[in-house]
């Protein structure tokens, strides 16, 4: 078979948070893939990137003080960690405001727009009247036109994967102030999905069986079909798409059209082409020469929440561009914890990557754990504790690591560290194993890890059993059973360098120590056609992999501790002592109508206020808030008086009680006095309390 030249790529995460565990679900799946692909002798170029455009990109970036390209390079900074982490291999990691991207998103557009794909259309668009800017797509949200989920974004929803213009939500409002948006018209550039010729390639294409699974194209399918539209009257076929934003925001700037710029989703794609051609660049190779190779093969691994997006718009824009339509959209569901609970870290139910790492949990655990469960299509999978432990603990040391530590301590002292000759019924078994490569290779080309962890765990059950029959500890113990020993434990260690070789593209790390210890250079699947053979000498074993613990598992599950919050002196100092409802009962708060209000001669803190508090009299009252106020801004109005507390005889005059006003016990860092105003309604003489 003649080696493959296939490009991958997994979904360009939005650069404005950390990975979360759906990434990497994702990278660990494209992962396996692109490692088992290798494993054939076949070429893989991996590449991914950042998301790095859009408003809520620049919306972050002011709220942080930083320039949108700082922002997302602090982003990126953090990528490293959880990649190499979990053993995921990238060849390049770029970011959508590289020069390529730049380049390439501009020349696809002049290409749509050469063949007839572009045209400029005024529109009514949604305009915040608060923060005074148009609102992109994600920064509206409202009820879906069509299924009338509730908070749904404005180009999409989530619920029943329906696209249509941020115009057609009902009761939309503005995610960045709530305000309701109004309407203001705007020209605007679409990419015409409704031609005919786009509608005929993109119907054939997603349904031809090639490109995307049966499940997907199911639902691809509806899209081309009989709609009822928001306004009640019906359409079929596929809407144009907006591909154009207006000024401010953070992207490519639209080539002779200043203000104007790519949607973020037009130039995101783009993005893989471009990351692509940054890595052929370094390592100095044509990108056109390689794109325009008829042989080379392009796979896309997404989530399912952006299918519209990946089976319409991308094959659309490259084929009408004059460029290579994928070769197969690899879409998978979701991660749920907990029989299908959504995940959350305040209640414990999240799974954060770093926390797993952090702990020191072996990360070769999850891409056993999540490999096991991917079946390649379209489905969500569950993580439970209790089944995570229960299948790394049984599976990977129970099955397979157990048959090296069975076998390589009695190689490694009785007989020097070599291999001996396999007799018939360990040739009988060793052929079973290397009978089903195919398969396995079979399942890791249709992303199916599912079914590659299920059989070679059924290949792990028949050597345990080998073992088990044979009992290389009795062997070890009686007289002249040496050659035999050597034998049993020879098909062993043969056993499981096979079981390596299937598992190495899902446990990498693993292979790399095996490797290691049976004196091997790095595994691929052609190695399963030949055995080491007697002779060979293997290394000192070392232990491959602990068992999982629920200690660890309670850790990671466990919810975030409270924040720990130290203690607010309000308004600069602390809450006086307690007090009983009899002691509050003692003083007296009355509403008081300030009658009269004048400054007082030779004080310029006081002012001398004449109240009405419903005795059928008036009081005077000095109060030191000359600085905040002018006399006439206090006349008529309403206050708070402490009624019941002592006249105080001062150089002015008698004081009768004292207004309540509020000021911060720092009064260089908060100055200002303000006195207490009752709402309209309450009337003099009231009592507070």
């Amino acid at each position: 078979m003649s080696q493959r030249k296939i490009f991958a790529t997994t979904a360009l995460p939005y650069a404005n948070g950390n990975f979360h565990i759906g990434h990497i679900m994702e990278y660990i799946q494209a992962d396996t893939w692109v490692r088992a692909q290798r494993m054939q002798g076949n070429q893989v170029n991996f590449v991914g990137a950042d998301d790095a455009h859009g408003a809520p990109i620049m919306i972050a970036a002011e709220k942080a003080g930083k320039t949108p390209q700082q922002f997302v390079a602090d982003i990126a900074a953090g990528r490293k960690q959880y990649l190499d982490g979990f053993h995921i291999a990238f060849d390049n990691w770029s970011n959508t405001d590289s020069p390529e991207n730049h380049e390439l998103s501009k020349q696809i557009y002049r290409d749509l727009k050469a063949a007839g794909f572009i045209e400029t259309r005024t529109i009514e668009q949604f305009f915040d009247p608060e923060k005074n800017m148009f609102l992109p797509d994600r920064f509206i949200k409202g009820e879906c036109p069509r299924c009338h989920a509730k908070d749904q974004y404005g180009d999409n929803c989530e619920v029943c994967s329906s696209v249509y213009a941020p115009t057609d939500l009902i009761n939309p409002f503005s995610a960045l102030s709530g305000a309701t948006p109004v309407m203001k018209t705007s020209e605007h550039f679409f990419f015409k999905l409704s031609d005919p010729r786009a509608v005929e390639f993109l119907n054939e294409w997603t349904q031809d069986g090639k490109h995307v699974q049966p499940e997907v194209a199911a639902k691809i399918k509806e899209w081309f079909g009989v709609r009822t539209n928001p306004d009640g009257s019906t359409s079929e076929g596929l809407d144009d798409w907006d591909i154009s934003r207006d000024a401010p925001y953070f992207g490519i700037e639209i080539p002779d059209a200043p203000g104007k710029y790519f949607y973020v989703w037009l130039d995101a794609p783009v993005g893989y082409l471009a990351s692509l051609k940054e890595l052929l660049n370094k390592r100095g190779e044509d990108y056109d020469a390689y794109m325009a190779d008829p042989d080379l093969e392009q796979y896309h691994f997404i989530g399912k929440d952006i299918i519209t997006f990946h089976t319409l718009f991308w094959p659309a824009m490259l084929k009408f561009s004059g460029r290579k339509t994928p070769t197969k959209i690899c879409v998978h569901g979701f991660l749920t914890v907990n029989n299908g609970e959504k995940m959350s870290k305040s209640r414990g139910t999240g799974l954060d990557p770093m926390k797993y790492l952090a702990l020191n949990m072996n990360p070769e655990w999850l891409r056993y754990y999540l490999g096991a469960k991917l079946n390649g299509k379209n489905e969500d999978i569950d993580f439970t504790a209790e089944d995570f432990m229960l299948r790394v603990n049984s599976d990977l040391i129970g099955k397979y690591v157990n048959i090296a530590s069975r076998a390589a301590g009695f190689i490694a002292k009785r007989f020097e560290g070599k291999l001996g000759a396999v007799s018939q019924d360990g040739q009988a078994l060793l052929t079973q194993l290397r009978e089903a490569k195919a398969g396995i290779v079979t399942a890791y080309e249709n992303r199916d890890s599912a079914r590659a962890a299920r059989d070679i765990m059924t290949l792990c059950d028949r050597v345990n059993s080998y073992v088990d029959a044979n009992k290389p500890w009795e062997l070890a113990k009686q007289e002249g059973m040496d050659a035999r020993l050597q034998d049993v434990c020879t098909t062993c260690i043969e056993a499981f360098r096979l079981l390596t070789i299937y598992l190495k593209p899902i446990l990498p790390a693993v292979a790399t120590q095996v490797q290691a210890f049976l004196n091997v250079s790095p595994l691929q699947f052609a190695d399963a056609d030949s055995l080491l053979g007697a002779g060979h000498t293997i290394g000192k074993y070392e232990h491959l992999m602990q068992r999982v613990v629920v200690e660890q598992l309670d850790a990671l599950f466990e919810p975030p501790a409270a924040p720990v919050v130290e203690a607010v002196k309000p308004g600069g100092e602390e809450i006086a002592p307690t007090i009983t409802i009899d002691d509050f009962a003692k003083i007296d708060l009355r509403i008081a109508k300030i009658v009269e209000c004048k400054a007082v001669e030779g004080s310029t803190k006081l002012l001398q206020l004449t109240l009405d508090a419903g005795e059928g009299k008036t009081r005077n009252v000095f109060s030191g808030i000359a600085s905040m106020y002018k006399p006439e801004q206090l006349q008529g109005k309403l206050t708070v008086l402490v009624a019941n507390l002592a006249p105080r005889k001062m150089k002015f005059g008698i004081s009768e009680g004292m207004v309540l006003a509020a000021s911060h016990a720092d009064e260089k860092a908060v100055p200002g006095i303000y006195v207490l105003e009752p709402f309209p309604g309450a009337q003099p003489g009231m009592r507070i309390g």
